[in-house]
């Protein structure tokens, strides 16, 4: 049997068949899913939805994989399979191999490859077409009463929504009182580490936290939509039907109505937490359809979530909406509060107009971002992201001057670092401060050590033992 040579593209060589989610959120659901059973999975897979969903999370050598064995009626000798596969690419073979295998979408076999059954079966429907089984949703009937929103209803929903959420987190802690997000969206902030309880009720910003706000908003969605699927056996949720649903909701079409009349009692209860997080949007909370907004339609895709996430003013904003000086001067073409809101964490804000913001990247405001847990490189990173289109005609994009001395800060914060401990010293022979030395080195408590001055510096945890050492050292000494 022949087939195509498989050819990996070689680090430096330019191509435009990337994974289609295009960032670290998609890596972290493809792990997620790895963790399951194979029960879990082959349950999942049921759903031509959620194979197409999935499927489009993959690698562009695992979807190639996956087409090439899809429409087989019988299995492929692995050696026929690895003649397909050129010198260079058999380490990447192996490993979309490895990947799929985990997912068991393709059992590993030493003989013969082949997908699993179930998996086939509903991704040949999902591209045929063919089955009634309402695994893409259910449109809903349009009629005068009822007209489904239209999409930028639906975008300014979701926009306010998930900024809520946001601007929520940011103010937390600085005397500011915004909109609260429901008690739902509050205890899942919780749970993922970027809120904490402080003062007894009072909830603020963590380090996590801080340094989620600066993650791209896909990524930003994806870190709680895996927390929520984490919760769902102790909120006595089938984790299988919340995965289905989610995935769903990635192939549905924006600007339609859907309808939860075929939904099950899982997926009807996630209503609420996806209305809250502004992934759905319904007239009540009894309303017998929702509409998906983008932050729902694009969960497996790369294009944005939020069209106007950079901006509410014109296009130009939603391109970028910063200008960087080599003098460390910022300019920020914004009056979108949560944008303010994020720049004070890294930025001194000096004056502000009504679609203009002007500060100055300065040594104390890094280190004050710093000390949240923030990092250099994410400070860069969103610079970069939302640079304004006229700095884009620069290279490089970002002053290097700029760039290095916001690493020159982090490089001087981490330059010295304390740690409690016990300094021993005055030792009555050098070879009564080796035989001590040697004994802490041994239990790998030595922090630091001057055999000049027959001194050294052990951890807290080792003291105990190292004080007992000596004690009995002395008395056998005195014997």
């Amino acid at each position: 049997m022949a087939g195509p040579s498989i050819r990996i593209k070689q680090a430096g060589e330019s191509s435009k068949s990337t994974n289609t989610s295009g960032d670290d959120s998609s890596h972290r659901l493809v792990t997620f899913l790895q963790s399951q059973s194979q029960n879990t999975l082959t349950r999942l897979y049921q759903k031509p939805s959620s194979c197409l969903s999935i499927f489009r999370l993959l690698r562009p050598l695992e979807r190639q994989l996956v087409m090439n064995l899809l429409w087989l009626e019988m299995p492929v000798p692995a050696a026929t399979m690895a003649a397909w596969v050129t010198r260079e690419g058999k380490r990447p073979y192996h490993d979309a191999l490895s990947n799929l295998a985990r997912l068991h979408i393709l059992p590993q076999s030493p003989v013969k490859h082949a997908l699993n059954p179930t998996f086939k079966s509903s991704m040949r429907q999902a591209i045929t077409g063919g089955g009634s089984s309402g695994s893409f949703g259910v449109l809903t009937e349009n009629d005068d009463k009822h007209p489904p929103p239209d999409i930028e209803s639906l975008d300014a929903y979701a926009l306010e929504r998930w900024e809520t959420i946001l601007y929520y987190m940011v103010s937390s802690g600085t005397g500011q009182f915004p909109t609260k997000p429901s008690q739902g969206v509050l205890y899942l902030l919780q749970r993922s580490g970027l809120m904490a309880n402080v003062h007894g009720n009072t909830l603020q910003i963590t380090s996590a936290g801080f340094q989620f706000l600066l993650h791209p908003p896909h990524e930003q969605l994806w870190e709680l939509l895996l927390q929520y699927l984490q919760m769902a056996e102790e909120r006595q949720m089938d984790l299988v039907e919340v995965l289905s649903f989610l995935l769903m909701l990635s192939a549905t079409e924006l600007g339609k109505d859907y309808s939860t009349e075929n939904l099950s009692a899982t997926q009807k209860a996630m209503l609420e937490d996806l209305r809250d997080y502004g992934l759905i949007k319904q007239r009540t909370a009894t309303s017998r359809r929702f509409s998906p907004t983008r932050l729902a339609t694009t969960l497996t895709s790369s294009s944005p979530p939020l069209p106007t996430s950079t901006g509410t003013g014109n296009g130009s904003q939603a391109q970028g909406f910063i200008v960087l000086e080599t003098n460390y001067r910022l300019y920020a073409y914004t009056d979108n509060p949560l944008q303010i809101a994020v720049l004070n964490l890294f930025v001194t804000l000096k004056s502000r107009f009504p679609n203009l913001v002007v500060g100055q990247i300065t040594r104390d405001s890094v280190k004050k971002a710093l000390a949240n847990g923030i990092t250099a490189e994410q400070v860069i990173s969103y610079l970069i992201t939302h640079a304004h289109p006229q700095m884009r005609k620069n290279k490089p994009l970002l002053p290097v001057t700029v760039q290095d001395q916001i690493r020159l800060w982090e490089l001087e914060k981490n330059r010295v670092k304390s740690q409690e401990g016990y300094l021993y010293t005055a030792f009555a022979s050098q070879a009564d401060y080796e035989y001590v030395l040697n004994y802490a080195k041994q239990l790998d408590v030595v922090l630091w050590e001057n055999s000049s001055r027959r001194c050294f510096f052990g951890s807290v945890e080792g003291h105990a033992n190292i004080r007992g050492f000596i004690e009995r050292r002395s008395a056998a000494g005195n014997a």
